[in-house]
C-alpha cells in the first residue's frame, strides 16, 4: 500500500487540506493562521502522507467542499472516506452527523437517543472533537443543548464554527446570519 497524498486547497473560508488514501480520504483540516500550521495539523492526524496531486476523486471531494464553503448546496454524501483509523462509536456518531443537512443542526443529545442512550451525549461529544473529517462529517452542524454551540477544536474554534453555520443560512440561538 503507498502512503496517503495530501494537498492544500483554497475556499471561501481559508486553505484546508485534504488526505486520502486507497480507501477514500483519511483526513480533513480546516484553514489554520497560515499553510504551513495548517499543513502541520493535517500531518498529526496523518503522519504518513506525502504532498500529491490529488486523484480525480479527491478533486471532485474538493470541488464539493468549495461549493458548500461558497454557500451553495453541494452533496458531499458521494465523498468516500476511509475510517479504517476511527472506533467503531466514532464510525456511527459519523455516520448520523453526515445526514444532517446544510442549514439545519442536531444536539450531541439528539446523536446520543438515536444512538439508544441519550446517556452517551458526553461521548459524543468526544468524537466530534476527535473527527479526522470536517465539513464531510459536519461536527460544526452538532451543537449543546438548547441550540448552545458547544466548543470545536478546529483552528478559529466558535468563530469558526459560527462562520461555517452562517454559511450555510442556519439559525443558532435564534441568530440567522450571523456574519451576513
Amino acid at each position: 500500500m503507498d502512503a496517503p497524498g495530501f494537498t492544500l486547497f483554497d475556499t471561501p473560508i481559508g486553505r484546508c487540506g485534504i488526505a486520502w488514501g486507497e480507501h477514500g480520504v483519511v483526513g480533513l483540516e480546516l484553514p489554520g493562521s497560515d499553510d504551513a500550521r495548517t499543513r502541520k495539523r493535517l500531518l498529526g492526524r496523518v503522519k504518513d502522507a506525502r504532498e500529491a496531486d490529488p486523484p480525480p476523486s479527491v478533486r471532485d471531494a474538493i470541488t464539493r467542499i468549495v461549493t458548500l464553503l461558497s454557500g451553495e448546496r453541494a452533496d458531499l454524501s458521494p465523498i468516500a472516506l476511509d475510517m479504517e483509523r476511527v472506533s467503531d462509536f466514532e464510525r456511527q456518531v459519523y455516520a448520523i452527523a453526515r445526514k444532517i443537512p446544510p442549514g439545519e443542526t442536531l444536539s450531541y443529545g439528539d446523536i446520543a437517543e438515536r444512538l439508544g442512550d441519550k446517556l452517551l451525549s458526553r461521548d459524543v461529544g468526544q468524537a466530534m472533537g476527535k473527527n479526522p473529517f470536517p465539513i464531510v462529517v459536519p461536527c460544526h452542524r452538532v451543537v449543546a443543548a438548547n441550540g448552545k454551540l458547544g466548543g470545536f477544536s478546529a483552528p478559529g474554534g466558535v468563530d469558526t464554527k459560527l462562520k461555517m453555520l452562517a454559511i450555510e443560512g442556519a439559525a443558532v440561538g435564534g441568530q440567522p446570519d450571523l456574519f451576513g
